[in-house]
């Protein structure tokens, strides 16, 4: 799994593949990641979350969403995520888990939201591929 910070007007994107949806889905997280800062310190404690949605794009959609709002809610940057999806037809579900380290003294670049603008997930002979821009 891997992912690159993209330039995208005055926002950010991030191009991420993985073998499978769920490392596809880590990878973006960690791309939103490394948009607030440069570097990803040590420490933080794990937590996990769920969520569920009617497609895997809603479900991509929602899953950046729910982290950006656990940032605002924890006052943690959501990092080395790992994330299990399953799904089929209208019924798509994330099981994931972020180490949580605190925003204080981190100096994070502010990123306000997750967009649905350009974005792209796919399978490909290697496995999966996303493209997802973000609000700065």
């Amino acid at each position: 799994m891997s992912f690159a910070l993209r330039e995208h007007t005055a926002d950010v994107a991030v191009e991420a593949t993985g073998d499978t949806l769920g490392a596809t889905f880590a990878a973006v997280a960690d791309g939103l990641a490394a948009a607030h800062v440069d570097g990803i310190p040590e420490g933080g404690e794990r937590f996990e979350l769920s969520v569920a949605a009617e497609s895997r794009e809603a479900l991509l959609f929602d899953y950046l969403d729910e982290l950006i709002y656990q940032r605002d809610v924890r006052a943690v940057l959501p990092v080395d995520n790992e994330v299990d999806v399953a799904g089929e037809d209208d019924d798509w579900r994330l099981d994931g888990s972020a180490r949580g380290v605190p925003l204080s003294g981190l100096g994070a670049r502010e990123v306000k939201a997750v967009t649905y603008s350009q974005m792209a997930l796919e399978e490909t002979d290697a496995g999966w591929r996303a493209y997802v821009v973000f609000d700065v």
